[in-house]
Formats: structure tokens, sequence, C-alpha cells
């Protein structure tokens, strides 16, 4: 579990597709309405970044790969195919058991386009449903409707895609506890292998932020977040479902490992525009916009900027991204990766924590306790700045 994993090259792929048919109230991802968007252009120039990307740092067996947006499936099937093609051009080694996964909106997806995509080598999809409820699903942007999520979930299932998950959230304007009750209740219904499940944050550069600011934006009271998030916890347990991250819960062994390569901190390659990737230490971050990138592709890189991560920085993110998981961060993983003890470095954290209920320690393991995991940020933040030597 180290991050220079032991000399090899990295084993995980995230590729960005920015391209979406609106822009949702509560999103500040990089991405950008599709009409008249230059969308070869663009996948052309993914493939040069692909190309160079491999030519500097060799790929490996892949394990994961991921496809996010954006929304990814706004992509025709011709575009689609031809996006696959280059993927399995340049990173051709596939472990066996690879898991593939890319995001979808509801309504986005025909069975044309997910028979493209499965033939592609894609083998999980995540669906952003975000709710039950028209009303509140057009209260955030959303241009779907419930009737689309059944429709895409059945289209996928009839191609051969079973690793399906939904994204859920809570915490939205006008959004009560009942209403949050009754999304959990319709999506265990599907009776997905995964579910994510996320409180909305409102973000600077978003119309909900703009709307928060004049004091019209009817969020949920912190009881009632408090409430619906308890709530979840409690209802997805019952059905089954691992709380293996703050957000994630699955079935067991069908947790997203592609995800747990960044809550391990481990490598990985980061293709596309606005794009952060992490190797050997090293982390970039892409250009933004969709033009830029493409015009700084036919000259080399498209970074925007790349610096290397120090050791104490490195620790920090180790201690804040391992944390998130129910597994908690090991002193195993910890020395493997740094040479030193988890209580050298961070001891007075770990005691503190500890003493005040929020972390609970099982042998070398350090894991948030239940009254953790709703303070999760403040323990991530004892983190930063804390280390007691190096």
């Amino acid at each position: 579990m180290t991050n220079l994993n032991n000399g090899r090259p990295p084993e995980a792929v995230y590729i960005h597709i920015p391209f979406c048919t609106n822009k949702c109230f509560y999103c500040d991802f990089n991405s950008y309405v599709l009409k008249d968007q230059p969308v070869m252009d663009y996948l052309q120039a993914l493939d040069r970044e692909m190309e160079l990307t491999v030519k500097n740092t060799p790929p490996g067996v892949i394990k994961t790969i991921f496809v996010g947006g954006g929304t990814p499936t706004v992509l025709k099937p011709d575009e689609m195919a031809y996006f696959l093609k280059s993927v399995r051009t340049h990173f051709p080694q596939w472990d066996e058991n690879i898991e593939f996964s890319m995001e979808a909106n509801p309504g986005t997806t025909d069975q044309d386009k997910l028979a493209v995509m499965k033939e592609g080598g894609v083998n999980r999809v995540s669906f952003g449903v975000q709710a039950f409820q028209n009303e509140l699903l057009s209260g955030i942007g959303r241009i779907h409707n419930v009737d689309d999520v059944y429709r895409s979930l059945e289209n996928a299932r009839s191609v051969g895609l079973h690793n399906l998950s939904v994204d859920l959230m809570f915490g939205l304007p006008n959004q009560t506890v009942d209403m949050l009750r009754e999304s959990i209740t319709k999506a265990l219904e599907l009776n997905l292998p995964h579910y994510s499940i996320y409180s909305l944050k409102v973000e600077e550069n978003t119309l909900f932020h703009t709307l928060f600011n004049k004091n019209k934006l009817p969020l949920p009271s912190e009881e009632d977040e408090l409430e619906m998030y308890l709530l979840l916890m409690s209802t997805m347990e019952a059905a089954g479902y691992g709380q293996y991250e703050i957000s994630n819960f699955a079935k067991p062994g069908m947790e997203s490992r592609h995800n747990i390569t960044y809550w391990r901190n481990e490598d990985y390659y980061g293709l596309g525009a606005g794009a952060h990737g992490y190797v050997k230490r090293q982390r970039h971050m892409n250009i933004k916009g969709v033009n830029p990138y493409i015009e700084a592709s036919l000259k080399g890189l498209p970074r925007l900027d790349s610096f290397r991560v120090s050791e104490q920085e490195a620790m920090e993110d180790f201690m804040m991204v391992g944390l998130r998981m129910r597994e908690g961060v090991s002193d195993q993983a910890f020395q493997a990766q740094f040479g030193k003890s988890l209580q050298d470095i961070f001891g007075g954290s770990l005691n503190k924590m500890l003493a005040a209920g929020l972390l609970e320690q099982d042998g070398d393991i350090y894991r948030l306790s239940k009254q953790g995991i709703l303070f999760g940020n403040d323990v991530f933040g004892e983190f930063v700045g804390a280390l007691t030597e190096v």
C-alpha cells in the first residue's frame, strides 16, 4: 500500500470528459454545456495526451479505469467507440478483473450507447440520480426525471451491465427527512451493489452559491441534515450495505476499487481537461478549458501545474484520505510508505482524537468512531500541520 508502489507503474487511470447537457445548480466541476463544443477535437487531444503520458510513464497492468465528468455518456455512440478504442490502444494491458467505471446521467444512456460502452470494456456504470422526487430534481437543475432512472438502469441490464451504482444527495433545498427516506427506500428497491450518498456542499461559482448569498436557498436545518445522515447510515446498514467510506455503501466485495486508490493515497494517471494525476509523489493538474486543452495537447502534455509532494504533505494526505475509509489507517501501511511510525509523526493528534472519542484504535489500526464519522472534517483537519516530528 505504498505511494511509490514499490517502483511499479500506476495501475489506475482517471479520464475526464468535460461535457454536459446542462450545468446543474450545485456543480463546480470542470464541465461545459455540450452544445457547439468541439467534441471530436477534444477526444483526439485526449488520445495525444494518453500517447505522451504512457511514453513518459509506461503503464503496467491496469486494475481500474474511471471515466468522470461532466457526463461522459453525452458522447454519441461513434464518439464513445473512438474514445474507448484510444483507451485500449494506450493502456493495452488490463487486469483480468479490471474495474472499468463510467459516470452516466439517467436519460443519456440508450441501449445503443450502453452496448458500445460494454463492447469497449466498461463494466461498471455509476448513475447520477440524486433524488427520487421530480420537484427536487428540477430544483437542483437536473434534466432527468424519475422515470428516466428506471429506464436507464433497465437499458444497462439489458446489454449485460450489472455492476451499477447510483448517487443520491441529501441536504438539498426544500428536501425533508421524509423525502430522503423515500429516496433511499426507492434506491434500495433497485437492489444495486453500490450506492454513493453525498451531502450538498454550496460551492463558489455555482448558482446555489449566488442564491445562498442572497438568502434565497431554502436549505434544511443543521438538525434535519444530521438526522438525514443518521437515517441513511442506519437504513443502509440494515439493508446489508457496508459503509466502507464516509459517503459510500456497498454489498461485500462490491466497493469502488478505483476510489479506494485515492483513499489509500496510491498512484494514478489523470487525463483530460482539468484532470489531476498523482505519480511517484508528483501531482499535476491539467489545463481546464476545452479549447486551451486541445491547443496545449498539440505542443506537449497539457499541464497547468505540476509539483513534487513533500514527505510532510504526503504523510498528511495519507491520514486525511485514509481516515475517510471505515477500515481506517494502519501503522504497517504508514511505515511501508514512510519508514516511520504513526505515533512518531502524529502521536499528539492521534491521542487527542482518541481521548475525544472521535477515533478508535484496534491494534495498529486507527479509524473514525461512530461519533467521529459525524465530525470527519474536524478529525481530518487535525492532521494538517500537526507533525510531531519529521
